[in-house]
């Protein structure tokens, strides 16, 4: 049975994850740590103590992605680039589903196992690393996903699908 997907136009680089396995996981980490900066740091403590009960959740959170844009605006001018693992191939990505995604081009071996980037078309606009295990030269199934990620990967299936339904009334 194959799966259900939608399109969605994400580019991904990639490489085999026995190439250098332990660079890979150590990248997988330090994704998910970035996220971990001390502003959000700082306000998911407040959220633990109930010091952001009576504010607008709302305007927390644009102050908050507006301290990460001045640092990552800082970054820029001091061109601190991220470090990331430097990796062999680069696909788009034609249509994704809940665990799966499709390549546009014939990239991957049957059963080989991956590590890549993909660059989430969300706001704020990040890299989500994952593992994946190829079920056929084009089709692929996410084996690691960090849980965050997970949810955002799941949202913007939703959302992209939500985009076609309204272009299929609007087509009638």
């Amino acid at each position: 049975m194959s799966p259900r997907l939608v399109p969605a136009p994400i580019s991904l680089v990639f490489s085999q994850e026995n190439v250098d396995a332990e660079s890979y996981n150590r990248e997988f980490q330090q994704l998910n740590e970035a996220d971990d900066n001390p502003i959000n740091q700082w306000l998911k403590l407040a959220k633990a103590r109930g010091e952001t009960a009576e504010t607008d959740p709302v305007l927390l959170n644009l102050i908050v992605e507006l301290h990460n844009k001045i640092d990552n605006l800082e970054r820029f001018l001091k061109d601190e680039e991220p470090i990331r693992v430097s990796l062999s191939s680069e696909a788009h990505i034609e249509s994704i589903g809940f665990e799966h995604f499709n390549l546009k081009e014939k990239l991957l071996e049957k059963d080989m196992k991956y590590y890549g980037r993909v660059e989430m078309p969300v706001h704020p606009k990040r890299d989500v690393g994952i593992f994946f295990i190829a079920q056929s030269e084009s089709l692929a199934k996410i084996v690691k996903i960090h849980e965050r990620d997970e949810r955002e990967w799941g949202a913007y299936m939703t959302a992209r699908e939500r985009v076609l339904i309204r272009e299929a009334r609007a087509s009638r």
